[in-house]
């Protein structure tokens, strides 16, 4: 037989490496991507890693997406867009299980991707961020339109995005779990958010006693109480190095006197986050012994320290990622502890909940302050911190 000719012997080899080629590539990368960015940060991630994920070269990746930022914006749209189809395909008037059934199923299959909205969406172009918000406001109201059909209760909006924010925290923590049982779990407690009346309880039923910060009394402590609001406006990647020495009247070369950089300071600002709530933590659960009375001391705590020290609460969650492995491990251990204690208490209330259950529902309950908490602005006050707190032990199912 004659030897095949070059162009064949091209077309064959061309034919194999487009048989070879998943026809979902691009999918593939969004949700390799969607990891990267969610476990490391915007800034942190690259594309390099991305394609490694996907087993292919940067020089592929960029065939389908120009550059990191164009790929970045592609997946803070991706989960929305998978919610909003998945409820387009929902009946208008289904029952608020059916819909939020929905809802759970995308997030849960898209978890270890689905935590780019939350946090790294700050770092989005105003066109973006404008869209991005369009479509959740489109997600929230059909949500809400259920909600309000069901539990003719006050304030539908504000119940409709706090059950959301309870199934969204599965994308937020790692806790190993199967798929149908998170979707399980997580669906009873979007349910239970929104049949709770949020204006059933009394300002200042549950009083809640914080520790003050310390007042900056030395250079290294006004470096860090200047920096955290800096962080918390324009995001820690954006923040120089002058704009923090510019705060506190200093020249950026005098900064390493204090700080070796603007990672340690970083660093400072999430201790000292992980410390103010262990401190109110001990403080508020000195004299309860009943445990349905300590998760809901727990429950008013995390509110109240949410509240207070919103800026310092958001650059410790948003940043955390871009720390060194170093620095993260005293705080990954303070989190520990501080998610010990919940469990313990969360199972003596419901003893059907085994340790996964538990941790589940705990960061459920954080999910519906977050997302509850931006709803009202952060607007501080008894009323809106016990409305939220409310949420908050609805989520764990009491």
């Amino acid at each position: 037989m004659a030897p095949a000719s070059p162009s064949a012997r091209s077309t064959t080899t061309a034919g194999r490496a487009a048989a070879a080629r998943p026809r979902n590539r691009k999918q593939l990368i969004l949700d390799a991507a969607g990891r990267a960015f969610s476990e490391r940060g915007y800034h942190k991630a690259s594309m390099e890693e991305v394609a490694a994920g996907v087993g292919i070269t940067a020089t592929a990746l960029y065939r389908h997406f120009p550059n990191k930022y164009a790929l970045f914006a592609a997946c803070a749209h991706v989960m929305v867009d998978g919610l909003v189809a998945a409820l387009d395909e929902v009946p208008a008037e289904a029952p608020l299980a059916e819909v939020l059934t929905a809802v759970t199923r995308v997030t849960v299959a898209h978890r270890a991707s689905g935590g780019v909205y939350r946090w790294e969406a700050r770092y989005l172009d105003r066109e973006d961020r404008r869209r991005l918000k369009v479509k959740f406001g489109r997600l929230v109201e059909r949500v809400e339109e259920a909600v309000r059909r069901e539990h003719p209760l006050p304030d539908a909006r504000l119940r409709a995005t706090a059950a959301l924010g309870a199934i969204g925290s599965i994308t937020m923590h790692r806790t190993s779990i199967a798929a149908r049982r998170a979707e399980k779990l997580l669906l009873a407690s979007a349910l239970d958010v929104a049949a709770t009346d949020p204006v059933a309880g009394r300002p200042g039923a549950h009083p809640v006693e914080l520790p003050v910060p310390p007042v900056p009394r030395t250079r290294r402590a006004e470096i860090l109480a200047a920096s955290v609001p800096l962080f918390a406006r324009d995001g820690f990647a954006h923040v120089t190095n002058g704009q923090i020495a510019e705060a506190v009247g200093l020249t950026p070369s005098a900064l390493y006197r204090h700080y070796p950089g603007k990672t340690d300071i970083l660093a400072a600002a999430c201790l000292q986050a992980a410390g103010l709530l262990t401190q109110g933590v001990e403080r508020n659960l000195r004299e309860v012994s009943d445990p349905h009375d300590a998760v809901v001391a727990l429950a008013a705590t995390h509110v109240a320290y949410c509240f207070e020290y919103t800026e310092l609460n958001s650059v410790a969650e948003a940043e955390f990622a871009g720390l060194p492995a170093a620095s993260q491990r005293p705080v990954v251990l303070a989190q520990r502890e501080y998610i010990a204690v919940w469990e313990e208490q969360l199972r003596l209330a419901r003893p059907d909940l085994d340790p996964r259950q538990a941790r589940v529902l705990v960061h459920a309950g954080f999910g519906v302050v977050v997302e509850a908490g931006r709803r009202v602005r952060w607007e501080d006050g008894p009323a809106q911190r016990e409305a939220v707190t409310a949420l908050v032990v609805g989520a764990l199912g009491l």
